[in-house]
């Protein structure tokens, strides 16, 4: 038997975070009457059989975007939630995994229209759509004011791609952070990303703000090449640490 991908750590006591052999994460959280399932990672197994380990409620599935490393798990529910905007990304990237989801006899779910500012009850707890445009044009984030933490998929990241197809620019991507900022500062304390390892300090939007700040003043002398497997771009440090940086084209500026 294969072993187990999924490492999962109990962040809170209703809060399960689901590490996917440490290239993306997504979030269970459990209200009074439903659970919502942030995010399905990479589908390499059956996440579906995961979940129902850890709750007996029904599961929402909520996607933050369309990226294969936060929808392909999507083959193991009924339905999935997304923004529209990302319609079409998610299903480009299933197209990709065709072949091999025909070998296993799995299909995409169908995929539920969301809207900014909707609100699931999972009872007690509320969720909160948010945008967070930037990564992608239908990326959002899910706010609950009830444990002050906005998980927000790959739009508010600490290691931010903003160098693929479909990114905003920078002057954008800085819009939508001072926005977030501006409506939604005061109801969180903490961020919860798409390839985190446990709860993070909001301060991230400052600095990712502040990157912005930098890369739109020129301030980019000592910007380092970032390798990807699309070919070579730019890395931006939004903190002393190693790895925190926001990816980007030159021509985004």
């Amino acid at each position: 038997m294969a072993e187990q991908r999924a490492m999962i750590k109990q962040l809170l006591p209703h809060l399960y975070l689901i590490d996917d052999a440490g290239e993306s994460t997504c979030y269970l959280i459990e209200g009074q009457n439903q659970a919502m399932l942030i995010d399905t990672v990479n589908g390499q197994e059956d996440l579906r059989a995961i979940v129902e380990g850890l709750t007996r409620l029904p599961v929402i599935v909520v996607n933050t975007h369309g990226h294969g490393d936060h929808i392909f798990g999507n083959v193991y529910f009924d339905e999935a939630w997304m923004h529209p905007a990302d319609f079409h990304l998610a299903d480009t990237f299933m197209g990709y995994a065709k072949d091999e989801l025909d070998r296993q006899g799995l299909k995409p779910c169908p995929l539920k229209p969301l809207a900014i500012g909707q609100v699931f009850d999972l009872g007690g707890i509320q969720m909160e759509v948010v945008s967070l445009a930037g990564h992608t044009p239908g990326s959002i984030g899910l706010l609950s004011r009830q444990d002050r933490i906005l998980f927000t998929g790959d739009g508010v990241n600490t290691h931010l791609w903003m160098q693929l197809d479909g990114c905003s620019s920078i002057a954008e991507l800085r819009q939508m952070l001072l926005s977030l900022k501006a409506d939604y500062g005061d109801a969180f304390d903490y961020i919860l990303h798409g390839h985190d390892k446990g709860l993070r300090e909001a301060v991230v939007v400052d600095w990712l703000i502040n990157g912005c700040d930098d890369l739109l003043a020129g301030r980019t002398e000592n910007d380092k090449p970032y390798h990807y497997f699309a070919g070579e771009c730019l890395q931006h440090p939004i903190s002393d640490v190693e790895g925190q940086v926001i990816v980007y084209n030159k021509d985004m500026l």
